[in-house]
């Protein structure tokens, strides 16, 4: 395929000229004669130079428009084009061969003298009272295409008619067929972007919209005019009346100052001083010498080249880029491995910890339908897209629970219930970098699955356990965490979620069931439940003086327990009497868990009785029985300061 920038490619002559500067062949360039008029035009042209730039005809009269010649229908068969007549063969061929092309309109069809290229009307009001219409043409593929006031329309009858749209099509009634006699013959220069343009909003994609939409020589509009009278001329018979013109090409580009010794700066290669004039020459630029300077002019044609280092890449690519030497790159010192963020190290952590806990990764949209965005506390109107991808993704996500809800809800309505899913990103929470947040969360769906052994243990204390095991995986001090409950987000069930925290201001983690209300505005049945772990939150992680463990060292002497029964407040968190147990004695106490909770007869009406056992692991002797009668009161009292009286 032909790459924008090239569309002398367009047509067989340039193509030959870039073979023939390669060294295959001789490159014929013929000359153009132009045709004198034998009469003067009897139609008049003018132009909006908005619309076409440039615009040239003449008419030819007494043409005979019949099947056209061996040769020329060869020619077009054997590029998969289909002969029609002669007069439109011409100009099909000549759009091949030169890349230039025309249009020939019925001169007995058109209706008055003047012919315009102008932009389109679109919608205006006829007459006084009338209605606004719009302007149209049935063009040649005998559709009706709306002319906007971004294309350029050629029209006849004073302007008033569209007969064509410029650059891309002519229209119906103005067309050639075996009994046209005399014609007005067409070639223009038509603006690249407006002809892009014009085929994307008609979906017209001719080869003459293909050819003006990548900007082919602007100063071959005349010459292309008298190639194509002779033709016409020779294979149709008939006389030319004069050339009309309106309008002027545009400019071409400025004369570059050109330094052959560019060419080995730039690429290496060794070339002579003749070599890259003659290269130049071969492909169309004019050279001038100024001392060791070239004033070279680029060609009309090439309206790619824009200075000296176009005109190496010219030279290069016809010497052979094969023939650039290799050389090697000076030895540089080895890049060291590369480092992980403390946010990546943790990111890639959290991965093999979930999936390791048989969940399964996600990826998601950062953005969300906005009803849903405002059921998790997001929402804002200024956290809209202006162009989303889909009429339910137009909103960026506050959460990514609600992704993971979708997905599951996905799955189990295909029959796949049970889904574990996770997903690392950001969510978004305003308009301030800052408010981009990176985020662990994960859910767990409910699993509809009939089992023989009855219900399954508690999915919420699954969860729980799933992010505890997760937060030390990445670090986190998980002994330090404050489990607080009545605090969390509202699209939480108030009564199944929590949040883990270090200190009031330091949000770690929120967990729980999802709330019934939420659930049930996206449609989703049963008990979700989810967490949503902050990653920016958690606390460096304390350096370690080695990444290898040294030996175990297990205590000779046999570890005891006691139990213990304490009075606490309803609204008491077993977590917070655990914590304060441990701490009593760490060198003695190794581990702390409450086995029993009991509410009823003998505990007071708003408290409840927690049982924990306690375990001691001696280390360097066996425990008297003062001893342990020590440690059991530093225990009491570590437990008062956390709001726990010993039962009696």
């Amino acid at each position: 395929e032909v790459t924008p920038n090239r569309p002398d490619w367009l047509g067989v002559h340039g193509i030959a000229r870039d073979l023939a500067a390669t060294g295959l062949g001789q490159f014929d360039e013929k000359p153009i004669t132009p045709v004198k008029g034998a009469f003067p035009c009897p139609i008049s042209v003018t132009v909006d130079g908005d619309a076409c730039p440039i615009f040239s005809g003449r008419v030819i009269r007494g043409v005979r428009n019949g099947p056209s010649p061996q040769w020329l229908q060869d020619r077009l068969t054997s590029i998969g084009l289909k002969p029609i007549s002669t007069l439109v063969d011409i100009t099909n061929y000549l759009s091949f061969d030169r890349a230039r092309p025309l249009h020939v309109y019925d001169l007995n069809k058109l209706v008055g003298t003047r012919v315009e290229a102008r932009l389109g009307h679109g919608n205006r009001t006829i007459a006084d009272g009338e209605p606004h219409h719009a302007e149209q043409l049935i063009a040649l593929d005998g559709k009706t295409y709306t002319l906007t006031p971004d294309m350029c329309v050629i029209a006849d009858a004073d302007g008033e008619r569209p007969i064509g749209i410029g650059g891309v099509m002519g229209g119906e009634s103005t067309g050639c067929d075996d009994a046209t006699t005399d014609v007005f013959l067409e070639s223009a220069w038509f603006d690249p972007i407006r002809t892009a343009q014009t085929g994307r909003t008609t979906g017209i994609n001719s080869d003459a919209q293909y050819r003006f939409a990548r900007g082919i020589d602007p100063e071959f509009v005349v010459p292309g005019l008298e190639l194509a009278t002779k033709l016409v001329l020779e294979l149709c018979g008939g006389e030319a009346s004069e050339v009309v013109v309106a309008g002027t090409a545009p400019a071409g580009r400025p004369n570059v100052t050109f330094d052959p010794a560019y060419v080995a700066q730039l690429t290496g290669l060794t070339v002579s001083r003749d070599e890259i004039k003659r290269i130049l020459r071969a492909l169309g630029f004019t050279l001038e010498a100024s001392g060791d300077l070239y004033d070279v002019k680029v060609p009309s044609w090439r309206r790619d080249v824009e200075g000296k280092a176009d005109l190496v890449e010219e030279v290069a690519r016809i010497h052979g880029f094969n023939a650039i030497p290799a050389t090697p790159l000076p030895p540089v010192a080895p890049r060291p491995g590369g480092v992980l963020t403390t946010q990546q190290a943790r990111a890639r952590a959290a991965r093999r910890a979930l999936a390791a806990l048989g969940y399964s990764e996600a990826v998601t949209w950062s953005f969300m339908r906005q009803e849903w965005a405002k059921l998790f506390g997001g929402g804002d109107d200024r956290l809209l897209l202006a162009n989303p991808i889909a009429s339910e993704l137009n909103c960026m996500r506050p959460t990514a629970l609600a992704n993971l809800l979708e997905a599951a809800g996905r799955n189990a309505a295909r029959g796949l219930s049970g889904a574990q899913l996770f997903e690392i990103g950001p969510i978004y929470l305003g308009l301030e970098p800052n408010d981009q947040k990176p985020i662990i969360a994960a859910i767990r769906a409910p699993d509809k699955a009939r089992n023989w052994q009855g219900g399954s243990e508690d999915a919420l204390f699954g969860l729980k356990g799933d992010l505890l095991s997760l937060l030390d995986s990445v670090g986190a001090p998980v002994a330090s965490l404050q489990l607080v409950q009545g605090q969390n987000s509202s699209h939480w069930h108030p009564g199944r979620s929590a949040r883990l925290q270090l200190g009031p201001k330091q949000v770690i983690a929120e967990f729980g069931d999802v709330h019934p209300a939420v659930l049930k505005a996206m449609d989703l049945d049963g008990a979700y439940v989810g967490f949503e772990l902050r990653i920016d939150n958690l606390p460096a992680a304390k350096a370690k003086a080695s990444k290898s463990k040294g030996a175990l060292t297990l205590s000779p002497y046999m570890p005891l327990t006691r139990d213990f029964a304490f009075l606490v407040a309803e609204a008491t968190a077993a977590g917070d009497i655990v914590r304060a147990v441990k701490g009593a004695d760490k060198l003695l106490i190794s581990d702390a868990n409450v086995f029993d909770v009991y509410r009823g007869q003998g505990v007071p009406d708003g408290s409840k009785s927690l049982a924990i056992e306690v375990t001691l692991q001696p280390v360097d002797k066996t425990l008297t029985e003062p001893e342990i009668e020590a440690v059991a009161a530093k225990i009491v009292a570590a437990a008062a300061k956390a709001g726990a009286t010993l039962r009696g």
